[in-house]
């Protein structure tokens, strides 16, 4: 497999386990309403949905480098939107979703103004204000939405051809909304939208000067944002069958946030994985603790994002390069060792290995002669 692997090159590869990664993941995801029980089918219907919402809310916060505490309000926007029209109206399901995520857009549109004058606490206090004065208003409209009382509407049936129980033909509709949606997203991501984000984000005065438009694209982060949540908040309603001020209170909006923190910021898989942190955890802290739940809860906030600080996205990324960091360490002792130990002749060597040729000795330099006084006698053989 390594040998096909390094045939491909590392982008086909990365490429191939990303395909067989996202038909397993489809696999699993057609077939679980089939081996669960009806309640179980229903966790994994709301997962999907908390994961539409918070891939709206990483546009902003992950990618755009905005923070939002008001997602909630948008998310209640889509949910009663879709529940006056199938109340008043009688309209029918689809119907309601292109409604509520236009409405939604051109909110976050024109919310989007105050972020080209704020920035950081300021724009956070301005969202979580938001998210705190929707809900009155919501009660003080009895007329449209029903009040205190809320809406109650029918939801989707399975038609006869299909022979599926109501959970399982919602949990499909559901389905397919999340991964048109989770696509949407990735192909966002990859325009001159999703990188103008990234450069407002990383530095704004260098993003002006490459001629990124700053106040155009922090106003779309908005508005993409918004969309993403109403239509969360539509297929809510969907799913429920009932809204009221109540379900939408601010505390909605900081989990979401805590959700996708905790899943992992400018991650496309964060939001799935957010989204089941914050369907599944409170459930484990209620049965850990009826007297004090958010106690639990805000605890194991803590402990996940002890031992994955970049969100539960990251910590697979973590754990793979501590296992290669540790692998080196291990093989290069070995491989140094092989490298300075000097190989023993071999007696193969010795008979193919021919002598080379030694340099001709150089003559010995005659001794100096002797200077002998003008007129002496000749020297003889005995002196």
């Amino acid at each position: 497999m390594s040998t096909i692997l390094a045939t491909l090159g590392t982008d086909r590869a990365r490429r191939l386990r990303a395909a067989l990664t996202a038909l397993l993941v489809a696999a699993v995801a057609v077939c679980a309403p089939f081996y669960f029980a009806p309640f179980q089918v229903f966790q994994l219907t709301m997962v999907l949905l908390y994961a539409v919402a918070l891939a709206g809310l990483n546009l902003l916060v992950g990618f755009g480098g905005q923070i939002s505490l008001g997602h909630g309000a948008f998310f209640a926007a889509g949910a009663y939107t879709a529940a006056v029209m199938l109340d008043r109206y009688d309209t029918g399901h689809l119907a309601t979703l292109p409604v509520a995520a236009a409405g939604c857009f051109l909110l976050g549109l024109g919310f989007g103004v105050p972020a080209l004058r704020l920035r950081g606490l300021y724009l956070a206090l301005v969202t979580l204000a938001f998210a705190v004065f929707l809900p009155p208003l919501l009660k003080r409209l009895e007329p449209v939405t029903g009040g205190s009382m809320g809406l109650t509407v029918d939801k989707p049936q399975p038609p006869a051809w299909s022979g599926l129980a109501e959970d399982q033909w919602t949990y499909y509709v559901v389905l397919a909304v999340t991964a048109v949606a989770l696509l949407l997203a990735r192909n966002l991501l990859r325009s001159r939208i999703g990188r103008a984000l990234l450069a407002v984000r990383d530095n704004e005065s260098a993003a002006e000067v490459m001629g990124v438009r700053l106040s155009l694209h922090k106003t779309l982060a908005f508005a993409w944002s918004a969309l993403f949540a109403g239509v969360s908040g539509c297929v809510y309603t969907w799913v429920i069958g009932f809204v009221s001020p109540d379900s939408f209170s601010f505390v909605l909006s900081i989990t979401l946030l805590a959700g996708l923190v905790v899943g992992g910021l400018a991650s496309l898989y964060g939001p799935l994985l957010g989204a089941a942190f914050v369907m599944y955890v409170p459930s484990v802290a209620q049965d850990i603790s009826e007297a004090a739940p958010g106690v639990v809860f805000g605890l194991l906030i803590i402990a996940v994002m002890f031992v994955a600080p970049t969100g539960l996205a990251g910590l697979a990324g973590r754990v793979r390069g501590t296992a290669a960091r540790r692998l080196t360490r291990t093989t290069t002792p070995a491989a140094d060792n092989d490298r300075t130990s000097d190989p023993e002749p071999s007696a193969d060597d010795d008979r193919t290995s021919e002598p080379e040729p030694s340099a001709p000795p150089t003559p010995a330099d005659p001794a100096p002669a002797v200077a002998e006084p003008v007129g002496a006698p000749p020297r003889t053989e005995k002196e």
